[in-house]
């Protein structure tokens, strides 16, 4: 073949970017990869930020923590942020156990009444309040265990 022939009103020098025809765009090729991890990146770091309240509370091994979860996601689906900033604030705040003052002192109560830890957990008038569970007979039963007592024994 012969040597192509450069148009007549070509510049003598053409800038290191430009291709020749049938040749691979080597700027092309790495833009596209370039644009592609840059946006890959981009949405590993937005879906990591919309998570932090989350794995936050997670790490900190908080009650709340499921309610965090909640508030990431529907902030991430309705792209509302106060719900993003409320599940943020909500992990890093501390909230107090009253779950175990309440079971001890309940604990306590049954102790006093002479029942057995969890068995003052019966409603009046049900059968558990005369029968329990494994079959023994409660403290209350016996000739004056009337529907009186199984009332006292079911509030204490």
């Amino acid at each position: 073949m012969a040597e192509t022939a450069v148009h007549p009103a070509a510049t003598e020098h053409l800038p290191g970017f430009m291709t020749a025809p049938g040749e691979t765009d080597v700027l092309m090729v790495v833009t596209a990869v370039i644009l592609g991890l840059s946006v890959f990146g981009f949405g590993v770091f937005f879906f990591r930020l919309h998570s932090l309240p989350e794995h936050i509370a997670h790490k900190a091994d908080k009650m709340q923590a499921e309610f965090v979860a909640v508030l990431c996601l529907i902030s991430l689906f309705t792209h509302m942020h106060i719900f993003w900033i409320a599940g943020l604030v909500i992990a890093m705040i501390e909230l107090p156990d009253f779950g175990t003052p309440l079971n001890r002192i309940a604990g306590s109560a049954e102790k006093l009444a002479g029942l057995n830890p969890g068995d003052g957990d019966v409603l009046p008038g049900s059968d558990a309040a005369m029968e329990r569970a494994d079959g023994a007979v409660p403290l209350a039963a016996g000739p004056d265990a009337g529907p009186a007592n199984a009332r006292e024994r079911a509030h204490a």
